[in-house]
């Protein structure tokens, strides 16, 4: 009877989502049955039925891009909000290789065995980096709802479209004060280091700059936190010099961020 009654519900679910589904093609390899069978499995499309049925969204137009690690779907809620919908792909082995930002963090010192214990952990702890980040002011998507390997955050972007990386935008000297005052507000203010700050993981918007992607970031007693943030400046600062703007010597921002 329980089978037959999530098959009920498997069924539905792929039907919504099926019948909203707007048909982008995917990057890095990613092929239609490919993402199919390895983001919409069974467990997943059940958390996303689950969603519906809480009322964190309403429907699921479809994927807008893919990575490595996870896919983003755009929802829509039921005030016709777009929703930003990050699933981790539980089927990747990549993320055995996230473990050293997860061991040592001492908010999650209890780190269960296998890849689909290790997925769930990362958008968990990635709901939390953003919830941080939220409260202490500094401009991340609006962390939304997180069940298993599903993330709902705010939509940065406008009809499904996400809004525009620095890597694909003209930049200037205000987009670098920006950005290094942002890596400032994570350690003074949210008490994290992002870890991956790049200008692949930065938004750049009509008010400003949106970092996301935090799932690396650590907190500031993690034994590496401090190398983490020197590689963030220093990759941020790289990324600006290649561009013509002029940065400032990463040992003396560094310095003046933990002083």
């Amino acid at each position: 009877m329980t089978d037959i009654l999530g098959k009920k519900l498997e069924s539905k679910i792929d039907n919504r989502l099926n019948s909203k589904r707007k048909r982008v093609e995917l990057e890095d390899g990613f092929k239609k049955g490919k993402v199919v069978n390895e983001v919409l499995d069974k467990p997943t499309v059940m958390t996303l039925y689950k969603m519906i049925k809480d009322h964190i969204i309403a429907y699921v137009n479809g994927s807008v891009s893919a990575g490595k690690e996870s896919v983003l779907f755009w929802g829509v809620d039921e005030n016709d909000s777009n929703v930003a919908l990050k699933i981790y792909l539980v089927s990747t082995s990549n993320f055995k290789k996230r473990e050293p930002y997860i061991l040592g963090d001492p908010r999650f010192s209890h780190v269960k065995k296998g890849t689909k214990n290790l997925v769930y952990l990362w958008a968990k702890k990635e709901f939390r980096n953003l919830t941080q980040c939220h409260d202490a002011g500094i401009p991340v998507p609006r962390p939304l709802h997180v069940a298993n390997n599903v993330l709902a955050m705010e939509f940065v972007g406008s009809d499904g479209a996400p809004a525009k990386s620095l890597l694909c935008s003209q930049v200037d000297k205000n987009d670098y004060s920006q950005a290094i005052a942002i890596i400032e507000d994570l350690y003074k203010k949210a008490k994290l280091v992002h870890g991956d700050f790049s200008e692949y993981n930065i938004f750049k918007t009509e008010n400003g700059l949106v970092v996301f992607d935090l799932g690396s970031g650590v907190d500031l007693r993690h034994p590496n936190a401090q190398e983490f943030l020197k590689r963030d400046i220093n990759n941020i600062r790289r990324f600006f010099d290649k561009r013509g703007i002029p940065v400032e010597d990463p040992g003396k921002i560094f310095g003046d961020i933990v002083k």
